[in-house]
């Protein structure tokens, strides 16, 4: 008995495919793309297909997950040179030849997800420096790319406002990553607080632990105050996501602050009550830049 052959997906049922994954499966993805030119959402669908994909590939693959994103990595290099297989790379591959986007941010995310696989710990702060300008800033240029913004001042900006996003992200998730073997708070900074190792394996939250969590918040507030710049740099459109990207991320770093610095004890979260001013305003301002004509 023979098999047909499975049809290659039109470009049209790739673009289609990644939107289901972004609307059915991740709902802030969805509310953000509303304030997007809806000539761009294609694009953004194929971008976040592509870096959902390859985090889920790191995250919760079964099996060999280094083979699996080396196998991934071989057939997003197709995109530059030939046609790629899977559905998702399909769609990026035309998303990448319209927008004239290069391949290395997508070449970082996969090896941000190799990383994962070798590294739990992190010695110093530049490494996970390093870490970040592989997992979170890629998504910001890629991002840039699709709006025309190739130029190293935004990128710049943009790679302050990603890492503060990621680190505000680990502060809020110590334990759960504690939980999964992974510690990103630099070692190098236990010492100075007195804290150790050990007392976060054992949950403990003392003011040691307090001090060393206010220290690194406060790292990553300054890197959002550092990329605050780049809203009025871009196109109106992205404005309004760029804004709520870091006030979302100042908020969580409020939370932190709001329950003393405890992040071991609960999850720090933002309010439905906060997500929803945070949302009114992003609508306000909107409004306000039609009126100006901006």
């Amino acid at each position: 008995m023979t098999h047909a052959a499975i049809a290659p997906p039109t470009l049209a049922g790739a673009y289609a495919s990644c939107e289901r994954m972004a609307r059915s499966h991740y709902e802030n993805f969805t509310v953000v793309s509303w304030f997007l030119p809806k000539r761009l959402r294609p694009s953004m669908y194929a971008v976040y297909g592509f870096c959902r994909h390859t985090d889920d590939l790191g995250d919760e693959a079964p099996g060999d997950r280094l083979a699996l994103l080396d196998s991934w990595e071989r057939d997003f290099r197709r995109c530059t040179s030939a046609t790629p297989e899977h559905p998702i790379l399909i769609a990026l591959q035309d998303t990448m030849r319209r927008h004239a986007m290069p391949a290395e941010p997508f070449l970082k995310l996969i090896e941000a997800n190799r990383m994962d696989q070798r590294n739990s710990r992190y010695a110093t702060y530049a490494d996970v420096l390093h870490y970040c300008e592989h997992s979170a800033n890629p998504v910001g240029r890629m991002v840039l790319s699709v709006f025309g913004y190739h130029d190293a001042e935004r990128q710049r900006l943009s790679d302050a406002t990603c890492t503060a996003l990621q680190l505000a992200n680990f502060w809020q998730d110590v334990r759960r990553d504690f939980d999964l073997g992974r510690i990103y708070i630099p070692l190098e900074d236990f010492p100075q607080s007195g804290y150790t190792p050990e007392e976060l394996a054992a949950g403990v939250v003392n003011q040691h632990y307090r001090d060393l969590m206010r220290f690194e918040v406060e790292r990553a507030r300054a890197l959002f105050r550092d990329g605050a710049g780049l809203p009025g740099m871009v196109d109106p459109a992205l404005r309004i996501d760029l804004r709520l990207f870091t006030l979302g991320g100042m908020s969580v770093l409020d939370a932190i602050r709001a329950q003393g610095y405890d992040t071991l004890t609960r999850r720090p979260k933002v309010s439905r009550a906060r997500k929803l001013r945070l949302l009114a305003g992003a609508f306000a301002a909107l409004g306000m830049q039609r009126v100006r004509g901006r």
